[in-house]
C-alpha cells in the first residue's frame, strides 16, 4: 500500500471520520509536510510518550499520574461509581458538575453485530472495584439505544447479584444519543433524576 493510502486508511479508522474526510485530511497533510504534518507528528509522539489510560477508571491521564486526579481525589464520594462507555463521557459528566463520585469507563458496549461481548469490555475490572472498594451505588450512564440498553441490563443483573444498588440516568437524554453529545444542563438533570433499575 502506498504511503498516502496508508495515511488515509489510518485516519479513516478514527471515530466520525469517513473515507472521503480521511482522504481530504491526508491530502492536506501531504501538502503541508513541513507545517501541519510536522506539528501533528510531534503532538502524536507527545501523546504516545506522555498519556495513558487511568488504571482505575480508564480515563485519559498523564503517564506519570496514575491513578488520575479524579480517582485520587479525597473529596469525591468513594462509595458512588458512575459507569460510562468511553472516557469522553467522563469529561462530559464532569462539565455538568452534577456528579461527585468516581467513574469507570467500559471502553465500549455489548454489540453482538461487532462481536463485542462482556469479555471485550472492562466488566471484570468493574466487578472487582465494586467488591474491593466497597461501592454502594453504581450509576449506569450509557447510551439510550439498543446496545446501551442491553449493556445496562447485563450490568444491572451482575451488579445486583453483588449486592449493589444500581441506578441509571433519568431519561432526559435523547433516545439513540450518548452522554458525550448532551449539554451540561441535560446531563445535570439526568444525573439528579437517576432511578434504581
Amino acid at each position: 500500500m502506498e504511503p498516502f493510502e496508508r495515511l488515509a486508511a489510518a485516519l479513516g479508522r478514527l471515530p466520525g471520520v469517513g473515507r472521503r474526510s480521511a482522504e481530504r485530511m491526508a491530502e492536506r497533510l501531504a501538502r503541508e509536510r513541513d507545517g501541519l504534518a510536522a506539528e501533528l507528528l510531534e503532538a502524536l509522539e507527545a501523546v504516545r510518550r506522555g498519556v495513558r489510560c487511568c488504571s482505575l477508571c480508564g480515563s485519559i491521564t498523564a503517564a506519570e499520574r496514575d491513578p488520575c486526579r479524579l480517582c485520587a481525589s479525597e473529596t469525591r464520594d468513594r462509595r458512588l461509581l458512575c459507569v460510562v462507555e468511553d472516557p469522553s463521557d467522563i469529561a462530559a459528566l464532569e462539565r455538568s458538575g452534577s456528579f461527585t463520585g468516581r467513574y469507570h469507563a467500559l471502553m465500549g458496549r455489548i454489540s453482538p453485530l461487532r462481536g463485542d461481548g462482556p469479555d471485550e469490555l472492562r466488566v471484570q475490572a468493574l466487578l472487582r472495584r465494586v467488591q474491593e472498594e466497597g461501592i454502594r451505588e453504581v450509576v449506569l450512564a450509557l447510551s439510550t439505544d439498543v446496545e446501551g440498553d442491553a449493556t445496562s441490563s447485563y450490568l444491572a443483573e451482575r451488579l445486583k447479584r453483588a449486592g449493589v444498588k444500581v441506578t441509571h440516568l433519568a431519561y432526559g437524554l435523547p433516545v439513540g444519543s450518548g452522554v458525550r453529545y448532551a449539554d451540561a444542563l441535560t446531563l445535570a438533570r439526568a444525573m439528579k433524576g437517576r432511578q434504581e433499575l
